[in-house]
């Protein structure tokens, strides 16, 4: 069954489940010597569409990428439309309906040109896989995961790889930020979980233009079992978690451990409970606001301000008396 494509899309799961609910989508492509066009079939966090929408009228804009198709009027904000097929370097089937998934994030709001939204799935991030290597270098690397489906292997897209591609990506008061550093002069250690190697790469160069030291983990379950590790040693030492690291910084999205459930975790375990822990998203909604205190995490923001996050380091970095 297809989706309402007028309609608003349901609420995201409840906090720290590991789950998601995902907008299943397809693109089709000619192949030289096949009759019938193959089918793609992709995913998109639910929390980052507002609505499944029939194509709307395209206005032509000079000086575009050659990605964005155009720019259309979407519940009276003009907005980008991405086709995600020349993105792919495909050809598209000609006689092919079109429709547009309005997606909102990194505070921001686009248009990403599909041919058809199938339904919505409630899965495990613990089920979502890393893709192939050769579907990867296919996609530029902009794959957040593979689930296997009845219809197929379903990719899971890097939203924010493809904005970056395309030039749409912003940083935002990176100046502000650097004076900030030269004034406060304080320095910390950090653990950031994060499954986008642009984002990965975007907050490093921010936290470590401000002297701080950045140490990298691909996973909520990766980072889970870096603390596991450090708690240990901390344990075996007589020493608090709080003189190895200083702050958790956290995506939501991520296969095996979402963020939600890093944080959880960390703020229900005993010698983990006192590190602070900042939840850094591309989700700018007030539900997942609310989502991440409700799992108490000490901090909220959205991908990205350099200098919300480097104020917000700054404040919560600071060990106790």
């Amino acid at each position: 069954m297809g989706i309402e494509k007028s309609h608003a899309l349901p609420d995201i799961l409840e906090t720290g489940k590991n789950e998601l609910e995902i907008v299943d989508f397809r693109l089709y492509e000619d192949r030289e010597g096949e009759e019938e066009p193959y089918e793609w079939i992709f995913g998109v966090n639910v929390a980052k569409v507002r609505e499944v929408l029939r194509i709307p009228q395209i206005t032509k804009v000079p000086n575009m990428p050659p990605e964005v198709e155009g720019m259309a009027e979407i519940r009276g904000k003009l907005i980008p439309l991405i086709s995600l097929a020349r993105w792919m370097g495909i050809d598209e089937p000609k006689e092919r309906k079109k429709f547009i998934l309005h997606l909102e994030f990194l505070r921001e709001n686009v248009g990403v040109i599909v041919h058809d939204a199938k339904r919505i799935r409630r899965i495990s991030w613990k089920d979502i896989k890393k893709a192939p290597d050769t579907l990867n270098t296919k996609m530029g690397g902009r794959i957040t995961g593979v689930v296997d489906t009845e219809d197929g292997l379903l990719i899971i897209l890097d939203f924010e790889g493809i904005l970056h591609d395309i030039g749409l990506l912003k940083i935002f008061h990176e100046a502000e930020a650097k004076e900030e550093a030269r004034e406060t002069k304080k320095t910390f250690t950090i653990l950031i979980a994060e499954d986008s190697a642009v984002a990965r790469r975007i907050l490093k160069d921010i936290l470590e233009s401000a002297g701080h030291q950045v140490i990298e983990k691909e996973d909520g379950a990766q980072a889970w079992e870096y603390l596991s590790q450090l708690l240990n040693q901390a344990s075996s030492e007589g020493k608090s978690i709080r003189d190895y690291l200083d702050l958790v910084i956290t995506d939501i999205e991520m296969p095996n451990m979402d963020g939600l459930t890093l944080t959880k975790k960390i703020k229900e375990t005993v010698g983990l409970m006192g590190l602070p822990v900042i939840v850094n998203t591309t989700l700018s909604d007030d539900s997942n606001r609310q989502r991440a205190f409700r799992v108490s995490a000490d901090g909220f923001i959205v991908k990205f301000d350099a200098k919300e996050l480097i104020d917000m380091v700054n404040k919560l970095g600071v060990k106790e008396e």
